[in-house]
């Protein structure tokens, strides 16, 4: 870091400091702290909705994601502006600020419990964002840190720390005037942000068509492990079918990397947008239709150049490591070999002179480096070595020119990971590599500016399920005090809880964890939320068994079913001895269905039957739920 960056970046969280002490000026009532008074500006509004919508687990996470799996996940950003954007904002964004304005909700779990007449919805919607929402903000905490590490030359714990406490500052003194304030400022230096990355990324390449052609003639250079589950180049969608039962181990796994794409990445995250607690609140956050239906533009403007150009660029990162890449460095050693393990998907680890023949037989060499300019300080770098890896001896004092002509994924390999490399890493080294220091800079800020102002919104929504939510519901004790102290004390935990996660998960976890959680939301809070709003038939017996149904389905699948989940909590293992419970008689494929594809359907099933069969809400009381008069007390 120079000194314009040292300064940029000061001026940022400056900045942004200031915005958040508005916040604090303006918060005056509970209203105030939990929907920013109800009288945001509509501009303000959608990019506060964006900016809390797109993270650096969409840049950063579904960016590598998209250089390993191709251009497929542009269906992502096809799903992100149409239900995301145009139908969350069109379909469900008046009925949601409606029914909160005159129910006086506060946060989403309260206009279910009111829309309802629950206390256990109310409570019960609160509990899952707190004790899940974490994951999410896990997820978008660990981009950030990525990105912070290399940049500001400190440890990544050291990135994860400093990064949490500058965001739990604001949102704990400013509440949501504040979140909306800095996500508002965020939100604009983002979109700069990635409007630059996609021009310079299409000039660097020479153009569209040129970068876009050389993409399509590197299908040949998709490593074997992703062509094992149906991976057919960066510009095609991955085989689509279904496994045969009891099929043997490489044609079982064809059809994995499309199931994987399709409904845990485009579904789970394109559908489960429209129940995510920190967006629907945004509804309620305006004071009339016209200023949701003027928000939709920018909206759509905003999430194209977010999630469209972070895959677009994640998959032409292929083209620039392949092609371009050329690191000024100087070479350590050469044939550093490196143990993948036993079954070849250990952590790598550097192999010892004197280690086992058959240790020596499985590893894997690697190039040993040091950046230039100021070598003494710069840690050690590793890059695979191939036939193909080209080392260029600098002379008379010149720095040497290391060209390892590798696809974006393998580029991710190197000491501490397994094998198929970390794809969270990809756009990290991609922006730092390819593209001018001053870009790196801009980029540092788009990557601080998502992922803080998700995070405070994440912050923001756990700490309001304990204090509003919990706390007050269960205490009969409204707009005291004491109940934001719980909240921010709810904030503080949650805080916690993702800094201690993001020190312990890592690698290739950054989409994963968003996925899993917007899909829980999607199967547990979106029939009941939809129902609430758009049909008079729908009761508390109804929504009350869709929200369990959809969660305990969701949980189950991912806990016991889904191999990649449930190898990774380890419950399964513990109880039945196996990652997983799909019997060998059955499709492979089972193994990689997303949650959302059965607990979704489920979910819906169990509201609609319960919903008929079941006595309907009081007349007078629906009505009033839809704007009618409060019902008279007996």
């Amino acid at each position: 870091m120079d000194l314009f960056s040292i300064i940029i970046v000061l001026v940022y969280l400056l900045a942004t400091g200031y915005l958040g002490y508005q916040g604090y000026r303006q918060t005056k009532t509970a209203a105030d702290y939990l929907v920013a008074g109800r009288s945001a500006h509509p501009v303000v509004m959608a990019l506060s909705y964006g900016a809390t919508f797109i993270s650096t687990s969409a840049i950063v996470g579904f960016g590598g994601v998209a250089a390993s799996f191709g251009m497929g996940l542009l269906w992502l950003t096809f799903l992100n502006i149409f239900v995301g954007i145009f139908i969350a904002f069109v379909v469900f964004g008046n009925p949601t600020r409606r029914m909160g304005h005159h129910l006086d909700a506060h946060t989403f779990p309260e206009l279910m419990g009111k829309r309802y007449n629950s206390k256990f919805l109310h409570v019960f919607s609160a509990l899952i964002i707190f004790f899940f929402m974490p994951l999410y903000a896990t997820a978008v905490i660990i981009g950030g840190a990525e990105f912070i590490a290399p940049i500001f030359r400190v440890s990544y714990d050291t990135g994860l720390y400093l990064f949490a406490l500058i965001v739990a500052a604001y949102v704990i003194a400013g509440g949501l005037k504040g979140v909306m304030l800095t996500d508002a400022l965020q939100g604009a230096i983002m979109l700069v942000g990635m409007v630059i990355l996609f021009i310079t990324t299409y000039s660097m390449l020479g153009g569209i068509v040129p970068a876009h052609e050389a993409l399509s003639a590197m299908k040949d250079l998709v490593p074997k492990g992703l062509q094992a589950i149906g991976h057919r180049g960066w510009t095609a969608m991955p085989e689509f079918g279904w496994s045969a039962a009891g099929a043997p181990m490489p044609d079982a796994l064809r059809h994995n990397l499309w199931w994987v794409m399709v409904t845990t990445i485009v579904m789970g995250v394109g559908i489960g947008v429209l129940a995510q607690p920190q967006l629907i609140v945004r509804f309620m956050t305006v004071k009339s239709k016209q200023a949701l239906n003027r928000a939709v533009i920018m909206g759509g403007i905003f999430i194209f150049f977010m999630t469209g150009v972070a895959f677009i660029v994640g998959a032409l990162s292929n083209v620039y490591f392949a092609q371009r890449e050329k690191i000024e460095c100087r070479i350590v050693a050469e044939n550093v070999l490196m143990d993948p393990g036993a079954d070849g998907k250990a952590k790598l680890t550097l192999v010892p002179e004197n280690a086992a023949d058959e240790v020596k037989a499985r590893a894997k060499p690697f190039v040993s480096y040091r950046l230039s300019g100021d070598e003494e300080r710069q840690p050690l770098s590793y890059v695979m070595q191939t036939p193909g890896t080209v080392i260029t001896r600098g002379v008379d004092g010149a720095p040497d020119i290391l060209e390892p002509h590798l696809v974006a994924v393998a580029r991710s390999v190197t000491l501490g990971t397994p094998l198929g490399g970390n794809s969270d890493t990809i756009i990290p080294t991609y922006v730092k590599a390819a593209l001018p220091h001053w870009f790196a800079v801009v980029f540092l800020l788009t990557l601080l500016s998502a992922a803080m102002s998700t995070l405070s919104s994440q912050f923001h929504t756990i700490g309001t399920a304990v204090g509003r939510d919990v706390f007050e519901e269960v205490t009969h004790k409204r707009h005291t005090e004491k109940s934001i102290l719980v909240t921010r004390f709810g904030i503080c935990i949650g805080l916690l809880a993702a800094v201690i996660a993001g020190k312990v998960i890592r690698g290739n976890i950054i989409a994963l964890a968003t996925a899993i959680f917007m899909g829980l939301c999607a199967a547990s809070f979106l029939p009941a939320f939809v129902g609430g709003l758009f049909w008079r038939r729908m009761n508390k017996a109804a929504a009350v068994s869709s929200m369990v149904v959809g969660f305990v389905s969701s949980t189950f699948w991912l806990a016991f079913v889904n191999g990649k989940t449930a190898a990774g909590l380890g419950l399964c293992k513990f109880i039945f001895g196996k990652d997983h419970i799909v019997p060998p008689t059955w499709s492979v494929t089972w193994t990689v269905v997303d949650p959302l594809i059965v607990a979704l359907p489920l979910s819906i099933l169990a509201a609609v039957v319960v919903a008929l069969i079941t006595k309907p809400m009081d007349k007078t009381y629906v009505d009033w739920c839809y704007g009618g008069p409060p019902p008279k007390a007996e």
